[in-house]
């Protein structure tokens, strides 16, 4: 299939302007973090309400409901990890020179997100590359191949960036071995459940948000499942 340029270069500038975003988001402060997952929050929602309207047009409220699940409780439970998780360890060791809110620590929300992007980057590389045997039926894209691949580098750069990183000390190193594995299989579940919904919406993309890309659901799908058992490993281990 030739490239399409006018394609590649909407899809290259919207993600650039997507992890510009996120990044500032995440390491600006303590609002710009709750500004940026109440953003991904209330868009979410409005494309989960439109999706269930989809599969169900005339009762499609008490299914809204399972939002508060799949939304709400991740995000809140997000914004928990950045202020309430040894953040006094965290900020002594940051510094007056990048500790912008003594409240605030970005690197267990930072180690899930790029945990999630480190994984479906490489099952996308491995998965091309390699890729033979079908995952499952509800995404025909993914491999086991590529997601295996992509778990296992996923695990290996989160968990060496834990180990060698000093601020990220804070928690012993294995803990950054066992987030990076939840996200990398709570994150693949995620995204094979948002297009199972897909599918019952018959819906490509959950929005449009990301000209190239689709919508929030599409963009934070693997998050919002990976996110509570990443809370739950981190309260009752670390």
């Amino acid at each position: 299939m030739a490239l399409n340029k006018e394609v590649f270069k909407t899809r290259s500038l919207t993600a650039v302007v997507f992890v510009i975003v996120m990044l500032l988001g995440l390491f600006w402060n303590f609002w710009s973090f709750v500004v940026l997952f109440t953003v991904i929050h209330f868009g979410a929602w409005y494309e989960f309400v439109k999706l269930m309207k989809k599969i169900n047009g005339e009762k499609y409220l008490p299914y809204c409901l399972l939002g508060l699940f799949y939304i709400t409780m991740p995000v809140l439970m997000m914004i928990d990890m950045g202020i309430s998780v040894r953040k006094e360890s965290f900020a002594a060791e940051l510094g007056n020179g990048y500790s912008l809110s003594p409240e605030y620590s970005c690197f267990l929300p930072c180690s899930i997100i790029f945990s999630i992007w480190i994984n479906d980057t490489m099952a996308y590389v491995v998965g091309s590359l390699i890729g033979k045997t079908p995952f499952s039926k509800i995404s025909p894209k993914k491999t086991w191949e590529g997601t295996a691949g992509g778990a296992i580098l996923c695990v290996f750069v989160i968990g060496l960036l834990g180990t060698f990183i000093p601020v990220a000390k804070s928690i012993a190193p294995v803990h950054w071995f066992v987030i990076a594995a939840i996200c990398a299989i709570c994150g693949t579940a995620g995204d094979l459940l948002e297009s199972k919904i897909k599918r019952m919406a018959d819906v490509k993309d959950s929005g449009s948000f990301m000209p190239g890309h689709g919508g929030f659901l599409d963009r934070f799908d693997s998050l919002l499942v990976a996110t509570p058992f990443v809370w739950l490993y981190v309260w009752l281990f670390v």
